[in-house]
């Protein structure tokens, strides 16, 4: 068991970790020239994974923030081209978001920009310290205790 303590620092150590990340990611988004924000890269890889055009207010439901903020961040990635709106084939008063060409080159882009920062981040772990944090964070992910019923 852990004292609150241990917990405290845990928990500062997670937040500290996640702000390394960010901006270890910033960087190597720099590095590439994108021209795309963090938050528009959410955007795209959330737009990715859609089988179809989403609708705005699809996207921010998904993304967890207020549709106002999903406009914002379309609006510049339209303007480089990453994406459109189309109208919905069934009810003209709907508008959908979907990649262009030019989006999924930046998201191919996207990709290798995270991996290269992913590569940094890790470089001090052996594959066995690798494969130990990968099931921790599942873990935490998730929100299972490990090993209790």
């Amino acid at each position: 068991m852990t004292s609150p303590d241990s917990d405290g620092l845990l928990a500062e150590q997670l937040l500290r970790l996640t702000r390394r990340v960010h901006r270890i990611q910033k960087r190597h988004l720099e590095q590439r020239d994108l021209g795309i924000t963090p938050a528009q890269s959410r955007l795209l890889r959330t737009l990715a994974h859609w089988g179809s055009p989403p609708r705005m207010a699809d996207l921010a439901e998904r993304l967890e923030v207020v549709p106002r903020a999903v406009t914002t961040l379309v609006d510049g990635l339209e303007a480089s081209g990453k994406v459109r709106r189309v109208p919905d084939p069934a009810n003209r008063r709907v508008i959908r978001i979907e990649l262009t060409d030019d989006g999924r080159k930046a998201l191919g882009e996207l990709r290798a920009a995270r991996r290269s920062a992913a590569e940094e981040i890790l470089a001090p772990l052996t594959d066995e310290q690798r494969e130990a944090l990968g099931g921790l964070l599942n873990t935490l992910i998730d929100g299972s205790p490990v090993g209790r019923c």
